[in-house]
């Protein structure tokens, strides 16, 4: 078990590394049916080791200014706020749903992304200027420096996903970052790369606010496990930024996209099939 923590930390941090989203969808899975943890331990396990892996990259991004603090902070605030809403209604609804409904999410999020991908000007983060007449645009709009302008629409939209971000956090232990990346280059037209350590940088306050909840709701959370996936996580991290500065953009997009349908068909499979 020691290795295989230590392993399964690794490949959370490396999917973190790569596209700053996804290490959290494979978390779980990967402590339930490869360690034999219970679902609940395992979410605690994954709220902690998620966030504690993201701080190792999102501090390195910071440093190379790689995070954008401002529309990083909004995104979180609003997910610390979702986190305990979502702990509260894991428990109201049927397991089986829920985890259909979040296969459902990540398949319409891997697909626009894929869309998104093939459109150079989409993926390199400089959104259209709102005076230009064109059909395609981000809902939140950038200059030709690539500066965010924070009107009250973009503000709404971003809080919007925020707070949703926040609850499935809560719900089924996840960083979120399947969410938070593609909504920051959809969203806020955002380059993937500095989108990248945005998320890390949200799903540390947003991993603070999930563990919280669930150690007051409770909920057991085993300390040498989690410091385990630590361990390997920091190396997975740092080996998945290494191989994300070798990629471009759009590639990186495929990949996350890919990923992302992957385990939607796993988790659809184990909810519904078995």
């Amino acid at each position: 078990m020691f290795g295989l923590a230590i392993l399964f930390g690794g490949i959370v941090g490396f999917a973190l590394g790569l596209t700053g989203g996804g290490g959290g969808v494979f978390a779980v899975p990967l402590l339930v049916y490869g360690l034999s943890i219970a679902p609940r331990e395992a979410v605690g396990i994954s709220l902690a080791s998620v966030g504690g892996i993201a701080l190792f990259g999102a501090t390195d991004r910071l440093i190379r200014g790689e995070v954008e603090l401002p529309t990083g902070l909004l995104f979180a605030v609003a997910g610390m706020i979702g986190a305990p809403f979502g702990s509260y209604l894991s428990k109201l609804i049927p397991e089986n749903v829920l985890l259909v409904m979040f296969a459902m999410l990540m398949l319409v999020v891997a697909y626009r992304m894929w869309i998104k991908s093939k459109n150079p000007s989409i993926a390199s983060g400089v959104c259209n200027s709102e005076s230009k007449n064109i059909t395609d645009r981000s809902a939140c709009q950038r200059d030709e420096d690539g500066r965010l302008r924070l009107t009250s629409k973009c503000a709404r939209l971003l809080v919007l996903v925020g707070l949703m971000t926040g609850v499935l956090s809560g719900m089924f232990g996840v960083g979120g970052g399947f969410i938070i990346v593609p909504a920051l280059v959809l969203l806020s037209g955002m380059a993937i790369h500095r989108a990248v350590g945005t998320s890390l940088f949200v799903i540390v306050l947003i991993s603070i606010s999930g563990v919280v909840s669930h150690m007051v709701n409770g909920n057991p959370l085993p300390v040498n496990t989690t410091l385990l996936f630590l361990v390997g996580g920091g190396v997975g991290m740092w080996l998945g930024g290494i191989v994300a500065t070798r990629l471009n953009g759009s590639t990186l997009q495929k990949i996350f996209s890919i990923a992302v349908v992957a385990v939607a068909a796993f988790v659809i499979f184990k909810s519904v099939v078995v």
